[in-house]
């Protein structure tokens, strides 16, 4: 059985993706869409500040009871020298407003919000590392 044997010479080359006219031009309005992309000098927007702000400090939270829309979200500031666990009520189930525990444990000089709050209530929070210490005690009502 004769053996063939295939000799690949230069006009017999693969098919390089460059030689096709469209793919560069492609390529070339990709390149100048990032480009332009990239020098936006819009200026960046600025987040606006939260309305909804509770501060914990030494003495304990302010203010103990605050309203908010339905949607809202809630901002724990923790100017405290320590963390503070901050939870929804009940103590230790922590189920009556679960977006409140998106809070958790919030170190000294840090804050974060809580999730959305979506259902018309009276939502109990506390301290969960002194759940029975009312200065670490607070609602929020959703309206």
């Amino acid at each position: 059985m004769p053996r063939f044997r295939w000799i690949r010479s230069a006009s017999h080359r693969a098919p390089n993706r460059w030689d096709n006219p469209g793919v560069k031009k492609v390529y070339v309005l990709l390149a100048v869409i990032g480009f332009a992309v990239g020098c936006d000098k819009s200026a960046p927007t600025t987040p606006t500040a939260n309305p909804y702000t509770v501060t914990i400090t030494s003495a304990g939270i302010s203010p103990k009871s605050m309203d908010v829309p339905l949607g809202s979200r809630v901002q724990f500031v923790n100017n405290d020298s320590q963390a503070r666990y901050m939870h929804s009520d009940p103590h230790p189930d922590a189920t009556d407003c679960t977006a409140l525990n998106q809070i958790g444990l919030l170190p000294a000089g840090q804050k974060r919000e809580t999730g959305n709050l979506v259902e018309v209530r009276t939502c109990g929070f506390h301290d969960h590392d002194q759940p029975n210490n009312a200065a670490f005690r607070g609602q929020i009502v959703v309206k």
